[in-house]
């Protein structure tokens, strides 16, 4: 019977009833007796440790519940929605101006959100939609610069040029001074790259006293990112623009919103068709982000847009902004710009200057600076702000000679980005130097000092950036051009640039019955587009027309075929700009006569000789200077384009306007033209 009473196997209790000897029967039994008492005894400890741990536990909760409810009973602590109520009405109370309808919504949600408990899915989703409804500053906007002498000293200060984007800025400031008010406005600045679009957004926000939000739309193809996400979705969120004006913490920041002419489209929607709504003054007083649904007044908001390349953007887009064209920068800007900025600021940063401790001023010298705005000392570049750092030699500098070399043989891009990285090699460079030269460490002869000098000069500028990238400024350095070869001016994303049309006779043999093979037909190479093929051809049948007027009796286009070349080849090249200088190479070759070396030409051409208008003026006038033009023709409907250019530019520069070619052929080969009397 003991035995029965255990938790003993089968087996065990079949053995007990098995065994015969009534000894060992009763020592069986005592065994698993034994067993199960120590078994038992484990059980309690086990159930006595559990129920101390829960005791301890309820004991823990009901006395942390009590001192809630005294707490609450004292006023001295609410549960966790009443903060969160409070912490929203507090927000609310601090924002000047909530609109009627935001507000109804707001207290909607709130008095949702104090019925909701805390465990439910929709709690959070309301705390995440208030806390962004509270978070938007509601008529909270920062203070107005409207000062147009500091407005100026601030954009001074770290651009050179861009005076038309410098002075709409002005222009905007004056308009609000005048009203005593601020709207928003929508610029878009388009130019090659490099040209410091980017950064004086930065420099604008400053002059004007604004917040600065900047974002991407770099190939961004998801319209939320814009509008915002529908709160049905997990982990829904605003768009940028809600996001904007939360962390600016003013309705009236300067938003930037970069390379908007790369813009992607997708399954996700259009981002340009979102836009605008944005960027139109007259709709986005009433923006509605889906996340929030509620109208956003984004009507005080300056909105400026960057692009590389204004044929990229559609043209509904476009037509909203007030458009401001970067032409680059010439030889002297960017040498003002890398003596004035780009080294002062590279040596800074490689550590061989540090910014000038500013010594106390009195009161006479601070009357006499704010007596003086306009003075060129009161504009603050980093060249007068910077001073050579300790243990570096006084003499160590880059000479003028040398940052001329840089960009007339190195950096020929539109911008300065690509001379900043000379520069910044330069520097860093002179730092291993000046390190290495205090500890005695010897360098390698590529890394060493070859001169007993610390001014990198126009002879040891190769020993910091290696080999010249350009040697000569021109393809064809011999005048006259060879027969054939005229340069044209070209308009790329990059800037404007010079490019040579080329173009060499075929002349076929003879065949059976003395008959010449071939002859009247046109080759072209260059990796041209289609419009440029076209134009070609166009410029083809002018060349024969013009021939058979200026030599009747020349048959060349008869008995010769002819190849037109673009160089350089791996370069794609489109357009209709090139055809009067598609023409004047054609001619040339029929009619033997070489083409000055400083000549250079751009314009469209009809197939009855029209020379018609073009687009770029002012970048193919800076890229006709780099190559050193003295002669360009210019389409007659351009003079207006030609004449807004700065001065500077027109400077040693003889220019010819034509409605025909009859013009062009004037200036090309002398006055030998049977169209002119």
């Amino acid at each position: 019977f003991a035995a029965s009473i255990t938790t003993g196997s089968p087996e065990e209790l079949q053995a007990v009833l098995e065994e015969k000897d009534a000894e060992l029967r009763l020592h069986k039994a005592l065994v698993l007796l034994s067993k199960e008492k120590e078994v038992s005894k484990l059980q309690q400890e086990i159930s006595a440790k559990v129920e101390e741990k829960m005791s301890e536990t309820q004991r823990k909760y009901f006395l942390t519940e009590q001192l809630k409810s005294i707490k609450k009973e004292l006023g001295m602590e609410r549960d966790g929605k009443d903060t969160l109520i409070e912490k929203y009405r507090k927000k609310l109370a601090g924002y000047p101006a909530i609109p009627e309808e935001v507000m109804q919504v707001i207290d909607q949600e709130l008095e949702k959100f104090s019925t909701l408990e805390q465990n439910s899915s929709e709690f959070n989703v309301t705390r995440s939609y208030l806390d962004w409804l509270t978070g938007i500053p509601w008529g909270v906007t920062s203070e107005e610069n409207f000062d147009i002498s500091d407005a100026r000293r601030v954009l001074d200060r770290d651009h050179y040029g861009l005076d038309e984007v410098k002075d709409t800025i002005l222009q905007f400031i004056a308009v609000g001074k005048l009203k005593g008010s601020v709207q928003g406005k929508i610029l878009l600045l388009a130019g090659p790259p490099g040209t410091g679009k980017t950064s004086i957004a930065q420099s604008v926000a400053d002059a004007l006293g604004r917040k600065f939000y900047r974002f991407s739309v770099g190939g961004l193809s998801d319209v939320s990112e814009i509008k915002g996400h529908r709160r049905t979705y997990v982990g829904a969120m605003p768009g940028k623009l809600v996001q904007g004006l939360k962390s600016s913490e003013t309705c009236n920041p300067l938003v930037l919103i970069d390379e908007i002419d790369k813009l992607g489209t997708g399954i996700r929607g259009d981002p340009a068709s979102a836009l605008l709504e944005v960027l139109d003054p007259s709709q986005n007083e009433t923006f509605r982000d889906h996340f929030l649904d509620v109208p956003l007044d984004l009507s005080k908001t300056l909105f400026m847009c960057t692009a590389n390349d204004l044929e990229r953007i559609p043209g509904p887009l476009l037509d909203r902004m007030e458009v401001i064209r970067l032409s680059g920068y010439d030889v002297p800007e960017k040498i003002a710009i890398a003596e004035q900025y780009l080294v002062p600021k590279s040596m800074k940063d490689s550590g061989l200057m540090v910014e000038k401790k500013s010594p106390e001023t009195t009161d006479e010298n601070e009357e006499k600076e704010s007596a003086t705005p306009d003075d060129d000392a009161s504009t603050e570049t980093p060249l007068n702000k910077y001073t050579h750092a300790k243990d570096v030699p006084e003499s160590l500098n880059l000479n003028r000679n040398a940052i001329e070399s840089l960009v007339r043989w190195y950096c020929r891009e539109a911008g300065v980005r690509n001379l900043s990285k000379h520069i910044d090699k330069i520097t860093r460079k002179l730092a291993l130097q000046v390190v290495a030269e205090s500890e005695g460490t010897d360098l390698t002869e590529k890394s060493k000092r070859k001169q007993d000098t610390w001014e990198v000069n126009d002879d040891n500028l190769s020993d910091y950036v290696g080999k010249p990238i350009f040697t000569s400024d021109r393809l064809y350095e011999k005048d006259p051009l060879p027969h054939g070869i005229v340069m044209g001016l070209a308009w790329t994303s990059m800037g404007g640039s010079a490019l040579y049309i080329e173009t060499q006779g075929i002349k076929r043999g003879l065949d059976a019955e003395g008959k010449r093979r071939g002859g009247g037909t046109l080759k072209v190479t260059g990796q041209l587009g289609d419009v440029m093929k076209e134009s070609t051809q166009i410029a083809y049948t002018v060349a024969r027309a013009r021939l058979a007027e200026a030599d009747p009796a020349n048959a060349y286009f008869d008995e010769w075929d002819v190849h037109m070349h673009v160089p350089e080849g791996a370069t794609p090249k489109d357009g209709p700009s090139a055809g009067i200088t598609m023409v004047t190479s054609m001619l040339s070759l029929a009619l033997d006569r070489p083409i000055k070396n400083d000549l250079a030409m751009t314009g469209e051409v009809s197939l009855t000789g029209k020379v018609l208008a073009v687009g770029g003026i002012k970048e193919k006038t800076m890229a006709a200077r780099r190559a050193g033009i003295k002669c360009i023709v210019f389409p007659s409907a351009n003079k207006r384009d030609f004449d807004e250019i700065p001065e500077y530019l027109k400077e040693g520069l003889e220019v010819h306007f034509a409605d025909d070619y009859s013009t062009v052929y004037e200036v090309a080969f002398g006055k030998d033209n049977p169209n002119e009397p």
